[in-house]
């Protein structure tokens, strides 16, 4: 027997295919990953006015946790699933300049608005991100594209570095590292996949690798580890809220079989990484401003760093303490060199002069003019290497404490210096994108190119 309510179901037969209460759309849009797309946007556009420095409007979105909170307006700045309430997007579409993000900006391009809408009527998911951290630190290293064959004007050569046999000559470039053959000045190859700007080249302590520092001003710093027998990026050993300016290494490790670095960063800090692992060990802040170069005393126990604040600071590799600070220059101080094991240190900055002085008691043992504002420095025994804006590199004796020597040859600024011991070779980088090659123990040119691919 059949019941009554199937009768009445049979009389009114549901479709074959019942459609739901909520019907989803027939494409629903690509789900938006904050780490991977929504973040670098804010980081690019937003972080430099919206931070813990320069809060404009009591708002900050460095942090995640810091983005949920309203600034001085009180308005919602994220509204989870209603794009058109968030004044993010509020501001970011507005018509009148005076009131549109970013300021004093060009506007956001129309396809990163749509994602950062999207992400927002998606739920505004964070996708387990670290609320505290910064936002820098949530987005994944990036895979920069390959540079163009040839650029269009040479750069600066901001960073130089000899191959270990001395044949070939590594410089910085745009996104890349580029590697010359030092005989005929020819480019033999290119290391793509690197920060946009390059300040430091560094060897691991037996030569197979090579690190890699730079970054994009007021965004990103990163340490880049690459093979140097296959010219690939193996990992991103260090990133960082601002450029890196130098990597320093000790001459002999005080700690066989244990590998560590320092890094300088224009977020005023001091790294100490394990360039294997990528740990940092310590991050050291003892400078107001800019560290612009970083260097190890001979033993490997000290660590001299030169910064914009005025100052050149000694600190206790190990330790990180502070254990000098000499403020003779009363100007942004470029480079430091250690003598010996760092109970004395040269140091040369904006005022035009090279400092030599002790540790104990920050005292002056020696001042000398130089020609101009003097940069990165290069030791090689008793000898300090000099690049200068007056277009001339210097070499001082710490012997006598006196320039042995004054070169010109650059039509612009030196900006890089890399000694080579066997053969006894300088190499120096220009602001105008040459580098030059020169014997040593006279000065005399060896050879002349541009960088410029």
């Amino acid at each position: 027997m059949i019941a009554a309510s199937s009768l009445a179901q049979d009389a009114n037969p549901a479709p074959a295919n019942p459609a739901p209460a909520n019907p989803a759309p027939a494409n629903p849009a690509p789900a938006i990953r904050f780490a991977d797309q929504v973040a670098p946007i804010l980081q690019e556009n937003c972080v430099a006015c919206h931070c813990a420095k320069r809060a404009e409007g009591g708002y900050r979105l460095d942090t995640i946790e810091q983005m949920l909170k309203p600034g001085d307006g009180a308005n919602a700045p994220i509204v989870a699933g209603k794009n058109q309430e968030s004044e993010w997007l509020q501001r970011i579409r507005h018509t009148d300049v005076s009131l549109r993000m970013p300021a004093e900006s060009d506007p956001l391009a129309p396809a990163d608005i749509a994602i950062v809408a999207s992400w927002m009527d998606q739920g505004a998911n964070v996708e387990g991100c670290s609320p505290t951290e910064p936002l820098w630190s949530v987005i994944p290293p990036k895979t920069y594209a390959k540079p163009k064959d040839h650029y269009p004007n040479a750069i600066p050569v901001t960073a130089l570095l000899w191959s270990p046999d001395g044949k070939q000559l590594y410089s910085s470039g745009y996104h890349e590292v580029l590697v010359w053959n030092v005989e005929t000045g020819a480019l033999e190859g290119r290391i793509a996949n690197q920060v946009q700007r390059i300040y430091a080249l560094r060897w691991n302590a037996d030569g197979t690798k090579l690190y890699v520092g730079g970054g994009q001003p007021g965004e990103l710093g990163e340490v880049r580890r690459v093979d140097r027998a296959t010219g690939t990026v193996e990992a991103v050993i260090l990133r960082a809220p601002d450029v890196v300016l130098d990597i320093a290494q000790p001459m002999n490790n005080s700690q066989p079989g244990k590998e560590e670095i320092a890094v300088a960063l224009a977020d005023n800090t001091i790294r100490l990484v394990d360039p294997n692992s990528g740990v940092t060990r310590k991050t050291i802040a003892v400078h107001a401003d800019w560290v612009t170069q970083v260097a190890y005393s001979n033993d490997g126990l000290r660590i001299g760093s030169s910064s914009r604040d005025k100052s050149a600071k000694v600190i206790d590799a190990q330790t990180g303490e502070l254990l000098g600070s000499y403020p003779g220059h009363a100007a942004g101080v470029r480079g430091i060199a250690a003598i010996d094991n760092g109970l004395q240190w040269v140091s040369v900055g904006a005022d035009n002069k090279l400092h030599r002085w002790e540790v104990e008691g920050a005292k002056k043992i020696a001042e000398v003019p130089l020609g101009g504002e003097a940069s990165r420095l290069f030791r090689d025994a008793g000898t300090i290497w000099i690049p200068n804006a007056d277009k001339h590199w210097y070499r001082f004796e710490i012997a006598n404490n006196a320039i042995a020597q004054k070169q010109a040859g650059h039509e612009d600024w030196v900006t890089s210096i890399s000694v080579l011991a066997n053969p006894a070779l300088l190499a120096t980088g220009g602001m105008d994108g040459s580098i030059r090659i020169w014997n040593s123990a006279d000065a005399t040119p060896v050879r002349a190119w541009s960088s410029k691919p």
